[in-house]
C-alpha cells in the first residue's frame, strides 16, 4: 500500500482521493481550511454507496475504501512517508508557485509532485524549485473516479523516472493515462474539447443550429461511438479499406469547411444570451445541483456497462 497526499480538498481533490484510496492506498487530505477537509470526507462517504451499488469500488466495502481516507490540519503529517503527493489548488500560478515550494519543501525526496492544473504549463509553476526534476501536471477529467483518461504532462526538465512512475501509479488506479511528449497549452482535452466548443458555439451564433440541435448531435450521434473508440479508429472503421482509405474519401470535405472555420465567436457576446436562455429554459439555475448528481450516476451507470462490455464483447 503506497501513501498519497492530497493537497486541496475541492471537487477534484476529494474525487482523486476516491481513486487512489479505491485502488488500495492510503490517502492523506489536507486544506488550509480544516473545514473544507472534513466536508470533502463527507461528501466522499456519501458517493461510495452509488459506487458499489454499481460495482464500481473493485468488490470492496465503502467503509474499507473510507478507512483509508484520513483528513489532517498538518501539512507536513499529510506528505510523510508519501510517494505521490496530488495538489489541487486555485488555477492561478502565483498561488501554484507557493504551494509547490512549500510542498518541495516538505515532501518525502523521492515523492512525485502533480499539480491537478487544467490549463497552466508545469514549466510556468515550477521553474524555481529544487526538485523540479519530480515535478508534472496530472490533469483529471472530472470525476477521475469515473473517467479514467488523465493526462500527464511534464515540463522539459521534469524526469523520465518521474513520468513512468506516475503513468504505473495511475494505471494501477484503474486510469488511462495520455502520456505527453512535451507540454503544450491546453494539454490534449482541452484543446480537442475547444475545438468542438468553438464549432458549437458558431454553429449557434450564425443561425445554423439551436444549442439543443448541438447537445443531440453530440449525446445521440458522435458521442455514442466516442463512448468506446477514438476519432482514429472512428475514421479507421468508417471506409471500407481503412484510414487511409477515409482520407483519401474525405479530406476535401475537411479541407473546404477548414476555411470557414477560421473565425472566433465570442462567447460572451449575444450569442450567450441565446445559450443561456435556452439552457435555463431546459434546466431553472436552482436544479443545476441536482442534475449534477444526475450527471455522476449515469456517469457510473456507463462505467460499469462498459466495463461489462468489455469482459463480454472485448475492448
Amino acid at each position: 500500500m503506497a501513501k498519497i497526499a492530497v493537497v486541496g480538498s475541492g471537487f477534484i481533490g476529494r474525487a482523486w482521493a476516491i481513486s487512489f484510496a479505491r485502488a488500495g492506498n492510503e490517502v492523506a487530505m489536507w486544506d488550509q481550511a480544516p473545514a473544507a477537509t472534513e466536508g470533502a470526507r463527507d461528501y466522499i462517504a456519501g458517493v461510495l454507496g452509488d459506487l458499489e451499488a454499481n460495482d464500481l469500488l473493485r468488490g470492496q466495502a465503502p467503509d474499507a475504501v473510507l478507512a483509508r481516507i484520513s483528513v489532517t490540519t498538518d501539512l507536513g503529517e499529510a506528505l510523510r512517508g508519501a510517494s505521490h503527493v496530488q495538489e489541487n489548488t486555485p488555477e492561478k500560478r502565483d498561488i501554484k508557485r507557493e504551494v509547490f515550494s512549500l510542498i518541495d519543501g516538505v515532501a518525502e525526496a523521492d515523492a512525485v509532485i502533480a499539480s491537478s492544473s487544467s490549463a497552466l504549463l508545469p514549466s510556468t509553476f515550477t521553474d524555481h524549485l529544487a526538485g523540479r526534476h519530480r515535478c508534472l501536471v496530472v490533469h483529471p477529467l472530472n470525476p477521475p473516479y469515473l473517467i479514467p483518461a488523465a493526462e500527464v504532462v511534464p515540463a522539459p526538465w521534469t524526469s523520465r523516472e518521474t513520468v513512468e512512475r506516475t503513468r504505473a501509479l495511475l494505471v494501477d488506479a484503474g486510469h488511462a493515462p495520455l502520456v505527453m511528449k512535451r507540454e503544450l497549452d491546453g494539454f490534449i482535452m482541452n484543446r480537442l474539447q475547444g475545438a468542438l466548443l468553438e464549432e458549437a458555439f458558431r454553429l449557434v451564433a450564425d443561425g445554423y443550429a439551436s444549442i439543443e440541435d448541438v447537445d443531440i448531435g453530440i449525446r445521440d450521434g458522435l458521442a455514442l461511438r466516442w463512448s468506446f473508440m477514438g476519432p482514429f479508429e472512428t475514421i479507421d472503421l468508417n471506409a471500407p479499406a481503412g484510414v487511409r482509405d477515409y482520407v483519401e474519401r474525405y479530406q476535401g470535405l475537411y479541407e473546404n469547411l477548414f476555411s470557414q472555420m477560421q473565425r472566433r465567436v465570442d462567447w460572451a457576446g449575444p450569442v450567450l444570451e441565446t445559450v443561456e436562455t435556452d439552457r435555463r429554459a431546459k434546466l431553472p439555475r436552482e436544479k443545476l445541483v441536482e442534475r449534477q448528481v444526475w450527471r455522476d450516476r449515469r456517469l457510473m451507470a456507463l462505467a460499469a456497462h462498459k466495463r461489462k462490455s468489455e469482459e463480454d464483447i472485448g475492448k
